[in-house]
């Protein structure tokens, strides 16, 4: 490269700059040499191998990352007291000046690197954020491509960091494949809608057999509320009978627990669609000798698509056509549900008993049904079913189809697709379409240049003998997995770019934070016209997004990894100690709604950030009632109750889910529950413990307290003042048991008040009420803590911090970019500015979105 005296001159400017700070650097590196030296050198050396940190060794390379992030630990540690840990063994002066020497040479070099690359550069989509922007650019709402592609590594309670979204060739073929299926799924079924088969069945003909696992007590035919005493044989002949007897129920009394096959007799999707359910139903209680009497509350119930394979459930199985509450009055409800080829679906009562497995010696395994309660057993009565799909669109060729190809003539097909297109000029239908087709795709606009690979791509397949509609596939398929569509820019990288350019990159930033996915065209209209900036209008941009619909794809992703809701289905309880928790699906998937729609309420009605550890109120629903021993409430949906006084429930912290991911099936851990609140809420991350120290194993056989076990755990000198920050907030979370649950004694195998009983499967259990809980604790400052209440009091001082925690989190999920070391007085301002009206939640996400570390822009 030849490099002339111009060259040189433009880089002067750049050059002497460096010079001057690289020589300011070097003489604030003698003085912190000395320090380091003199007050650390004794520990952290060559010498000393336990030690992580090594000062004779670690350079002051500050362009390195990896060097420049080792001297920001150093300047935490001095900074918060931790180091040196005779903290009389260096003066207040010389602390002062070594984190100012230190703090403003890192803050100095860090500005300038954000200054001359932005905060970050590139960001590869997630699998989730892939999957719904071909969702919302091909207008299929039910697209389901996750499968295609490897999971996402999390880092930073998030899987959106850009350095763990590398890619590989193995990634990219996956990419292909679901961009593959995703565009043959947007094609035309065929050339004209299907008219929608219409099914009809009467009860008898509602259920695959004459009974299921549990005996009659699970299931039975019933004819004017007395059970029908039907065998195969019989069932079969009345099957056969015509007209058929519209007088008889079907009565389900259990859960769609393995093993179960409760489908429509004979039923299968035709192929891959939406299908439309009606049904007739009341909630029943089945009283002795099988009487059916109206029941006092309602049921809820789903459907489950399942393939048809008998009580051996393979392949994909889910909930669809959402939550109904079946009434004991007899009543008709409608529902959509999306299946697959093939596939049936089953009813799935929800929070119903399932039936145990009884394998006596020489004799054949059965399924027996728990005893009936004393105001019988809760089920639903069935009257007839009508399914009428697969429901095709009312404009065809469909939306989807249209993106693909416009408004060309279809014919039948004579390749894979199920239908060709007709041209009269394909090759130049094939640019026109597939540059129609980038231009709603892409993330910016894009050259000649760039647009040339996917049109000599898409030219090719046509001159080599494919069919234009299979040309142009390749053409897309290729576009959307190449890096125009699976990557986002960081538009802090993009300040001195054309204005255009850096707003449309801001847009996407913006949409994928809050939806997860493309910006809708109003959005996309303000960036290119470069008007997003300009009056209110990212602010009411934000708005808009918080309130929409599409919020849902941004809420479960960040609370998912943030408040790690992942983990609430992970560990099965301990059915010996737990009995009532034994396969009630129905109450964890309820815990985990309550915690995703308190956060959302938070956002949306704008509650203080407080709200994440205390609030007046709960959202509830039948189950959850009397789980938390509130007032009783009917029906599966949510339902925002006032905290009866004394209560210690209300705010996210005391919600079943936030309890049951900081525990595991058989005990609760101060530990692991005090560290969580540090880390997820307060935004204090305990160091990880030293790899010689094993952890703190519950006794279930109950011959010591926890904090006895604890005590011991925590006496050696290196875990002791850590442990000190978190086990005390851990300690005052010990009434709530490992599903959140209010206890007052902790429960083991073989001492203390024997309790005993039948489960909701039919097992007889006996666990024991053992020593009394003890949630008392005393903090490192002094402060007691007298139990859960003064816990609540304790943080809710503390919104600041809280405020603090969820604004990084924000940026991370929102940017992709870790915090970065001269950012820390960046999210303080973004603190300062709602400071005044108590730090209200959709304040810091405003506050956020307005903020430099967001849009690169300083704040006016």
């Amino acid at each position: 490269m030849c490099i002339s005296i111009r060259h040189i001159s433009s880089l002067a400017p750049l050059f002497f700059l460096m010079s001057s700070t690289l020589a300011a650097d070097s003489s604030q590196y003698t003085r912190i040499s000395v320090i380091t030296t003199r007050y650390c050198g004794e520990c952290h050396n060559a010498d000393n191998q336990d030690e992580r940190l090594d000062f004779s060794s670690l350079k002051w390379d500050l362009d390195n990352p990896v060097v420049f992030n080792q001297w920001e630990m150093v300047f935490d540690k001095v900074a918060s007291l931790q180091m040196p840990p005779n903290k009389e063994a260096i003066s207040e002066a010389v602390r002062h000046e070594f984190i100012n020497l230190l703090g403003n040479t890192l803050r100095e070099r860090d500005r300038q690197q954000i200054k001359s690359y932005g905060r970050g550069t590139i960001r590869r989509l997630t699998r989730s954020e892939f999957q719904q922007n071909l969702r919302d650019l091909l207008q299929i709402s039910h697209l389901d491509i996750q499968n295609y592609l490897p999971a996402d590594r999390e880092s930073h309670h998030t899987n959106r960091i850009t350095r763990t979204l590398d890619i590989s060739r193995v990634q990219l073929a996956a990419y292909l494949e679901a961009t593959d299926a995703a565009l043959r799924q947007a094609v035309a079924s065929g050339v004209a809608p299907e008219t929608p088969a219409k099914y009809h069945f009467e009860a008898i003909n509602m259920f695959t057999g004459a009974t299921t696992f549990g005996g009659t007590e699970a299931m039975f035919y019933a004819k004017d509320n007395k059970r029908l005493s039907l065998g195969t044989p019989e069932l079969q002949k009345i099957r056969q009978q015509e007209p058929l007897d519209t007088s008889i129920e079907l009565a389900i009394f259990r859960s769609a627990t393995w093993p179960y096959y409760g489908y429509p007799n004979g039923f299968r999707a035709t192929r891959d669609g939406f299908y439309r359910v009606r049904f007739s139903a009341r909630s029943v209680l089945q009283k002795p000798g099988f009487v059916l009497t109206p029941a006092s509350d309602p049921i809820p119930m789903t459907f489950r698509a399942r393939k048809a394979s008998g009580p051996d459930v393979t392949g994909d199985v889910r909930a669809t056509g959402g939550i109904m509450d079946i009434p004991p009055e007899p009543t008709i409800f409608e529902t959509t549900i999306y299946l697959k080829k093939t596939e049936t679906f089953e009813y799935s009562l929800l929070g119903l008993p399932q039936p145990r497995a009884i394998n006596p010696p020489n004799a054949p395994l059965y399924y027996d049904f728990p005893p009936m309660p004393e105001d019988g057993h809760p089920g639903v009565s069935y009257q007839w079913l009508e399914v009428e799909g697969p429901i095709d669109s009312s404009v065809w060729p469909p939306a989807s189809h249209k993106v693909l190809f416009d408004e060309l003539p279809i014919k039948p097909s004579g390749s894979s697709l199920t239908v060709d297109i007709v041209s009269e000029n394909p090759q130049a239908d094939a640019r026109r379409l597939l540059l129609r087709f980038i231009k709603q795709a892409q993330r910016r606009p894009l050259t000649k240049a760039e647009l040339k690979p996917f049109l000599d791509l898409t030219i090719n397949e046509l001159e080599t003998g494919q069919t234009l509609s299979e040309a142009l596939l390749t053409g897309y398929s290729a576009f959307l997995s190449s890096g125009h569509f699976i990557y986002t820019i960081d538009p802090t990288s993009l300040i001195r770019a054309p204005q255009t350019e850096y707003q449309l990159a801001l847009a996407q930033q913006l949409s994928h934070f809050l939806s997860n996915s493309r910006p809708s065209q109003t959005l996309e209209i303000l960036a290119a016209n470069k008007d997003l900036l300009k009056a209110n209008n990212l602010r009411s941009q934000t708005d808009e997004l918080i309130r929409a619909n599409s919020f849902n794809q941004f809420l479960r992703p960040f609370t998912y990894h943030w408040l790690d809701l992942k983990a609430v289905w992970r560990d099965e309880p301990d059915i010996r100690l737990y009995p009532e928790y034994r396969l009630n699906d129905y109450l964890i998937e309820s815990m985990q709604r309550e915690a995703y729609e308190t956060f959302k309420l938070m956002v949306r009605e704008n509650l203080p950030i407080t709200t994440l550890v205390d609030a007046d109120f709960v959202l509830i629903n039948d189950i959850l009632s009397r789980h938390y021993n509130l007032p009783l409430q009917k029906g599966s949906e949510l339902q925002r109750i006032t905290v009866p006084k004394g209560s210690p429930y209300g705010g996210l912290l005391t919600t079943g889910a936030i309890m049951k991911v900081t525990a595991n099936g058989t005990a609760s851990s101060p530990i692991v529950r005090g560290a969580w609140v540090m880390d997820r809420l307060l935004g204090a991350p305990p160091p990880p413990p030293p790899a010689n120290i094993p952890a703190a194993e519950p006794d279930i056989r109950g011959a010591t307290t926890l904090k006895e076990q604890l005590a011991k755990h925590a006496s050696d000198q290196s875990c002791a003042s850590c442990h000190a920050t978190f086990d005390p907030i851990g300690f005052s979370l010990e009434n709530f048991d490992i599903y959140g649950k209010w206890r007052e004694r902790y429960r083991s195998l073989d001492s203390g008040e024997e309790v005993t009983g039948i489960d909701r499967a039919g097992h007889a259990y006996r666990f024991f009420e053992g020593s009394a809980v003890d949630s008392t604790a005393t903090l490192n400052n002094g402060t007691r803590l007298a139990g859960i209440h003064d816990l609540k009091q304790h943080l809710v001082q503390q919104p600041r911090n809280l405020a603090r925690s969820l604004a990084t989190q924000l940026v991370l999920y929102a940017t992709g970019t870790p915090l970065r070391f001269s950012e820390r007085e960046d999210i303080e301002d973004i603190l300062d500015q709602c400071h005044g009206q108590g730090y209200l939640t959709r304040d810091i996400f405003h506050a956020v979105i307005q903020s430099r570390l967001f849009t690169g822009v300083e704040r006016d």
